[in-house]
């Protein structure tokens, strides 16, 4: 914990409308945990201005934080299309977009993300997977064909708090599923790929 508060500290600092989105989520919300924060928000921030996309996607909006950041990198007509599933979030969802200057280039659908992809009808520069672990696998498979060669996809929580180095099998859905996506996604000629540690891990898949 002092490392990442000195990473933090020695970062960027988060946008105002990030810290109040990021203290209302803690008041209100179940689980905040599962919200990107500071250090891993600045990192999805960078690495969005680096693509420079003009499509992205996302599944699992959450609270709308990691949305905003990934919103940060987008060319100037750039769209950002977010999936929650959970209708009861919707809400509080568009109050923090509005807080934000990329209100106009958000898009929040609500719904299962395997019915709504195909709906979308867009080609992506750039995908972030942060929703059920259990469906990572078939994500992959749905976003794939709707990412441009050389588009990259940003897969979190692919350390799983370290469950996925036990060599045991478990009774737990979400953890073997992360297991088998990571090693199914290592064998996968389709993409170049690299864990990165930050947090509770985060993969950089790049389309070849």
């Amino acid at each position: 914990m002092q490392l990442e508060d000195y990473l933090a500290v020695h970062s960027d600092p988060e946008p105002d409308y990030l810290a109040i989105i990021n203290r209302k989520t803690h008041l209100k919300v179940l689980n905040p945990r599962m919200l990107s924060g500071h250090l891993q928000g600045r990192v999805l921030a960078m690495l969005s201005k680096m693509i420079q996309p003009t499509r992205i996607l996302e599944i699992g909006t959450f609270t709308g934080y990691s949305a905003l950041c990934l919103a940060e990198g987008l060319t100037e007509n750039g769209v950002l299309h977010t999936l929650e599933a959970d209708d009861e979030l919707e809400e509080m969802i568009h109050a923090n977009i509005a807080l934000s200057p990329f209100a106009d280039k958000i898009r929040v659908h609500i719904g299962d993300a395997m019915e709504l992809i195909p709906t979308l009808n867009e080609l992506f520069d750039l995908v972030f997977i942060d929703a059920d672990k259990r469906e990572y696998c078939d994500y992959l498979e749905f976003v794939l064909p709707n990412l441009r060669k050389g588009g990259f996809i940003l897969a979190d929580n692919t350390l799983w708090d370290g469950k996925v180095l036990s060599d045991k099998d478990t009774n737990d859905e979400q953890t073997e599923s992360i297991k088998i996506f990571n090693q199914q996604l290592a064998k996968d000629t389709r993409v170049q790929k690299v864990i990165l540690p930050l947090r509770d891990g985060l993969t950089l898949i790049r389309k070849v």
